[in-house]
């Protein structure tokens, strides 16, 4: 079934015009956050040819080479996203398409293994800018919870996401969840499952760790996180169950949106 669904992403992704990129990169001298104009241009360039029309987000994704401390690294990628969204806001680019921008720190490689180790090092002093098609998850699949849902729908909240290793609602998630109540609230007969998600685990493990209990089933409690806040908020329980579904189902748009819940409607 997920192959099925990855053919059907690359396929959306093909409709985007041939002048137009999915993923575009830059990249930074050593221990530096500004571009150099060979750079700017590219960038330029890349954001010149986006039909904003077309795409749901743009989402900016910043690393470091394997040298220095984590922390120290950690900054410096932060710091490149940082003037990539600048550069591209600067120039007219809309800021609300541009929802995720993360920096990720080192590129750690194993140094003995490597023949150029130069050329390596240069290529992970980067910043990804990859582009987002308009509902690039296929029929049926969502990004928002809507007024009008069928049995079946998924709907992935691109604004409930967790930190690493963490199970707590961010103040960006009760936002969302927030809209979500309104709507539930409009729509009395609609029952879902809530399925939660994590990434950067090991194929070997199911679920990953919540740092805050010390268990294995850092998914099952963030889908039990959104489900107690609704609860809180007066939404029934018996319109809606939860579940944790490890780390069976990343949607290939970075680490980020892995960490994720989701919603399964199963009653309109």
């Amino acid at each position: 079934m997920f192959k099925v669904f990855q053919i059907l992403v690359l396929l959306i992704f093909g409709i985007i015009s041939a002048q137009e990129k999915k993923i575009e990169t830059v990249f930074f001298d050593f221990d530096k956050f500004t571009l150099d104009k060979n750079q700017i241009q590219i960038a330029l360039d890349f954001i010149k040819k986006i039909d904003t029309s077309r795409i749901e987000s743009v989402q900016i994704y910043g690393y470091c080479d394997d040298r220095g401390n984590h922390n120290y690294n950690y900054m410096l990628s932060e710091n490149r996203v940082a003037t990539v969204r600048d550069l591209l806001t600067s120039n007219g680019f809309n800021k609300n398409k541009i929802l995720i921008i993360e920096g990720r720190g080192r590129v750690l490689i194993k140094t003995d293994t490597v023949k150029d180790l130069s050329k390596i090092r240069s290529q992970n002093r980067r910043v990804d800018m990859m582009l987002v098609p308009k509902n690039s998850f296929g029929n049926g699949i969502y990004n928002s919870l809507q007024d009008n849902h069928i049995v079946g729908d998924r709907i992935y909240f691109e604004n409930i996401l967790f930190p690493l290793g963490s199970s707590v609602l961010t103040p960006d998630s009760v936002i969302e969840l927030e809209k979500i109540v309104t709507i539930l609230n409009k729509n009395k007969n609609l029952e879902f499952e809530i399925r939660g998600h994590v990434c950067c685990t090991p194929n070997y493990f199911k679920d990953a760790v919540d740092k805050a209990s010390g268990d294995r089933k850092l998914s099952v409690n963030r889908a039990k996180a959104v489900f107690r806040y609704l609860l809180n908020r007066n939404i029934n329980s018996l319109r809606m169950s939860y579940k944790g579904c490890g780390n069976k189902f990343p949607l290939g748009q970075g680490e980020k949106m892995d960490r994720r819940v989701e919603f399964l409607i199963t009653k309109t």
